[in-house]
C-alpha cells in the first residue's frame, strides 16, 4: 500500500466519523426539542405559534412505518377541502395523514376554524403533541375498528390514507371508514347540508394509482379526481386523489 492510499483511508475515516458525530448531535437536538414539546402537551399548553408554523418539520419521517409527508401545498389543499362549508356541528377525522392535520393547525393560526371537532387518527404516538390528548386517537389499521367508541358513526368529513399500497391495508382501512362515517357509503342515503348550505358528508383518500380498482370496490361512490397529490421528499409511486365529491379543489377525472 502506498502512502497516498493510506492517507486516503485515514481521511475517509475522519470524514465519516465527523458525519456520524454531526448526525448524532442533530438527533440529540431533535429528541431534546421533542421532549420539551411532550412536556408542554402534558401540561396542557398550546404549541407556540413558531412551532405550529414549523408543522411537519418537527417530525422526521419513519420509512419503516411508510411515513411520507405531503408537500405543504398538497396538505393545505386537502385540509381546505375538509374544512370547506363546515359548521360548528361538523365532525372531521384525518386518518394516517398527519401532514394534513398539521396544515389545519397552520390554517388556525390566521383563521378561525369552523369546527372544533377535528381528530387525528394515527399509529405514531408522537403526533399526540400536535393534536392534543382530546383530539388524538391511537389507530392501528391492523385492528381497523378498535378505537374510541364515541367517534364511531359520528364523522361527517373523512380523509383516510392507507399507509401501505397493498390490498390488505386498503381493505382494512375501508373498514375503519365504514365504522367512522355517519352516513352509509353503500346507499348514500342522505344529502344533508351544513348551515352554510354545503353537503355535510365528504370522503377523501390519497393512495397509489394501482389501488384504483380496490378503492372503488371498498368505497362505493368514490372516484378519481383531477388533483394530483405530491410528497415533500418525492415518491416513485404515482399517487391519485380519490373523493366522493367535486369542489373548489378538484373535479372528477372523466378519463378514469
Amino acid at each position: 500500500m502506498s502512502d497516498s492510499d493510506s492517507d486516503y483511508e485515514i481521511s475517509l475515516s475522519l470524514d465519516t466519523l465527523k458525519a456520524l458525530q454531526e448526525f448524532k448531535l442533530e438527533e440529540e437536538e431533535r429528541i431534546k426539542e421533542f421532549e420539551e414539546l411532550e412536556q408542554a402537551a402534558e401540561a396542557k399548553f398550546e404549541l407556540t405559534k413558531e412551532k405550529r408554523e414549523q408543522g411537519m418539520d418537527l417530525f422526521k419521517e419513519d420509512w419503516q412505518l411508510s411515513q411520507f409527508w405531503y408537500s405543504n401545498n398538497t396538505a393545505e389543499v386537502l385540509a381546505r377541502a375538509l374544512l370547506d362549508g363546515c359548521d360548528e356541528d361538523t365532525y372531521i377525522a384525518v386518518v394516517s395523514a398527519p401532514s394534513v392535520y398539521a396544515a389545519i393547525k397552520k390554517i388556525e393560526l390566521n383563521e378561525k376554524l369552523p369546527t372544533k371537532h377535528i381528530y387525528l387518527f394515527e399509529y405514531d404516538k408522537r403526533f399526540e403533541v400536535m393534536a392534543g390528548k382530546d383530539h388524538f386517537v391511537y389507530y392501528d389499521f391492523a385492528e381497523p375498528t378498535i378505537f374510541r367508541d364515541d367517534l364511531k358513526c359520528k364523522i361527517d368529513r373523512l380523509l383516510i390514507d392507507p399507509p401501505f399500497l397493498n390490498e390488505n391495508c386498503q381493505t382494512k382501512s375501508s373498514l375503519t371508514a365504514h365504522s367512522l362515517l355517519r352516513y352509509n357509503m353503500n346507499s348514500r342515503d342522505t344529502k344533508e347540508k351544513t348551515k352554510k348550505s354545503v353537503e355535510r358528508h365528504r370522503l377523501i383518500s390519497c393512495t397509489g394509482e394501482r389501488m384504483k380498482d380496490i378503492m372503488k370496490k371498498a368505497y362505493p361512490g368514490i372516484k378519481v379526481t383531477s388533483f394530483l397529490p405530491e410528497h415533500a421528499n418525492g415518491l416513485s409511486n404515482e399517487f391519485k386523489c380519490y373523493a366522493d365529491f367535486e369542489g373548489k379543489e378538484w373535479k372528477f377525472d372523466e378519463r378514469e
